[in-house]
């Protein structure tokens, strides 16, 4: 779609319009969940992250890579283990279950996608990655979907 077009269709939309209130209140709903997850989801990424390319996670490292102090980290981690997606043993780091290692591949695979379309949208890679991080919690599997799409009529 052209500029001019892009331009056009916003107008067609007033500004002012508020969409149902059942409407509105679901995507609000859907924001805070993806709020609540979206700690956890970045976590069991970075781990997984962090025991293929070191061999381990340790909350130190944890805490150094995500720039939150060493109580926070053990605090979300500590979230991760009543979760189900990882465990943690003394002076050993911690480990993901094999349903924390499947939440880190489908976060992966949801970051590689959204870079990938903004990187097609001639977003630089830099700011594609560190838009990416916010992005991929929020977006629907519709919007994945039509993500993947683009990319494949691309080819």
């Amino acid at each position: 779609m052209a500029g001019a077009e892009m331009a056009k269709r916003r107008q067609a939309r007033p500004a002012g319009k508020l969409p149902a209130e059942g409407t509105q209140a679901r995507r609000f709903g859907k924001t805070r969940s993806a709020q609540s997850t979206a700690l956890l989801e970045d976590y069991a990424e970075l781990i997984a992250d962090l025991l293929g390319n070191a061999g381990e996670a340790r909350p130190t490292d944890i805490a150094r890579r995500l720039g939150v102090s060493h109580a926070t980290a053990v605090k979300t981690i500590s979230r991760l283990k009543r979760a189900g997606l990882a465990t943690a043993r003394p002076y050993r780091g911690v480990f993901l279950t094999d349903k924390g290692k499947a939440l880190a591949d489908r976060v992966r695979v949801r970051h590689r996608l959204v870079v990938d379309v903004l990187c097609a949208l001639g977003v630089p890679t830099e700011a594609a990655e560190a838009d990416a991080e916010g992005i991929e919690h929020y977006v629907s599997e519709t919007t994945l979907k039509a993500f993947a799409q683009f990319l494949n009529s691309r080819e």
